[in-house]
């Protein structure tokens, strides 16, 4: 593990939260709106003002990149982990915090869910998905019981919730599992709901 420098995972004015650290599933773009770069910024300072931790996939650009740095310098603890394949891809510049290589994605999520206690997705592409839905399934399969969210900004996840809801309706997925996932449109609402998973 390569240590970052600055920041103590038990710094912070020490008031109590459910979670002690939070992964965050997003994408390493910082996409078409506005909106999502806003999203990310919110969701670092939520996440400073409740004294949580960060984990991540460990890059420096897009919504990685935004969300990271205003964990980091928020004075909270920010832990990337990065396969080694992506690192030329996801890391530009200085990186922040401290990293965890990986050989693969398998790795990557493991080590993600090893560390975290409870699981939040902003927008993002394939990966960001591919993500969420392991660990979706996972706590379907009772792997784990940590809460999954969903930051729904601007709608942008509204087709998969309807694909989930579709699942139920067709048979393939139970109605309990389909309240696995917690959505709002804001952090603080989101944060908020997952606190009393």
């Amino acid at each position: 593990m390569e240590t970052g420098q600055g920041n103590e995972a038990g710094s912070g004015s020490g008031s109590k939260a459910r979670f002690r650290s939070i992964c965050v599933f997003c994408g390493s773009r910082s996409g078409n709106r506005p909106s999502f770069s806003e999203a990310a910024l919110d969701l670092g300072k939520q996440l400073v003002e409740r004294n949580i931790n960060l984990v991540y996939g460990g890059g420096s650009v897009g919504l990685m990149g935004l969300i990271s740095k205003t964990v980091y310098d928020g004075g909270r603890h920010v832990l990337g982990i990065i396969p080694t394949d992506l690192l030329p891809n996801e890391i530009s510049g200085e990186t922040i915090g401290d990293v965890i290589k990986v050989a693969d994605m398998h790795d990557r999520k493991s080590e993600m869910a090893k560390h975290a206690d409870a699981f939040i997705a902003l927008p993002g592409g394939y990966g960001t998905m591919e993500e969420l839905l392991e660990m979706i399934a996972y706590s379907q399969l009772g792997i784990h019981h940590k809460p999954v969210g969903l930051l729904n900004v601007d709608g942008y996840y509204d087709s998969l919730l309807h694909l989930f809801d579709t699942g139920v309706h067709q048979g393939f997925i139970e109605d309990s599992a389909r309240h696995i996932v917690v959505s709002a449109e804001t952090a603080a609402e989101l944060l908020r709901k997952m606190e009393h998973c």
